[in-house]
């Protein structure tokens, strides 16, 4: 397993990892504010929906995503914590997340006393609703996020908690929040993911921040 290595101004312990050389993407300005408030010394980008809003590939070596899923079987309720050993890419290659950081963010989430869901993430470039949950869960894929397979980097790794569900799915309105209000079928979502949304993004910074203390 390797190690991450220390920049000269952070303690050298075997669980202070080098802060300083962490990227950590975040799709919403939402989730990147709630992870820069969880852990201010590190780098913190909005990246947008599929990182729209940065270059997937100049993120750095060691690049963490980190914010909301979807649960693509039902045993995933809302609030629970995935942190998956691989993702699918958009382009149907197969991202190996960097195990050390798994490692970290699997203790990390237990010491918060949440028992993480592992296996494989699907990174997808639209929302995944109905007939299609249900598809990908069959082909062994646990959650789907936005984000994660879009990184380029040396080592990736992602802590994501559970939003959506196939009991409680969201309007695709919500990829354009400012539309929400001009979209009926979005209506009844909006108190829901108005608590829902941070609460669940606050838990992954919260893990992420436990895994890098």
């Amino acid at each position: 397993m390797r190690s991450l290595a220390l920049s000269p101004g952070i303690a050298r312990t075997a669980t202070s990892p080098d802060l300083g050389a962490l990227t950590v993407v975040a799709a919403t300005g939402m989730e990147a504010r709630v992870v820069q408030h969880a852990v201010p010394r590190v780098r913190v980008v909005e990246g947008g929906v599929n990182l729209a809003r940065v270059n997937a590939s100049g993120l750095g070596d060691v690049v963490i995503s980190c914010g909301l899923a979807g649960a693509l079987a039902p045993d995933l309720p809302t609030g629970s914590v995935v942190i998956p050993d691989h993702v699918l890419r958009p382009d149907g290659t197969l991202l190996e997340c960097d195990d050390e950081l798994v490692s970290r963010f699997d203790a990390a989430a237990r010491r918060l006393g949440r028992v993480p869901a592992r296996g494989a993430l699907v990174t997808t470039q639209d929302l995944i609703t109905g007939s299609a949950r249900g598809a990908w869960a069959q082909r062994g894929y646990i959650a789907v996020d936005m984000e994660t397979g879009f990184i380029q980097a040396k080592r990736v790794a992602t802590v994501r908690v559970v939003l959506d569900t196939p009991e409680r799915e969201l309007s695709d309105a919500w990829l354009r929040p400012w539309t929400v209000f001009t979209r009926p079928d979005s209506w009844g979502q909006v108190l829901w993911v108005a608590l829902e949304a941070p609460r669940c993004a606050r838990l992954a910074a919260a893990v992420l921040a436990e895994a890098l203390h």
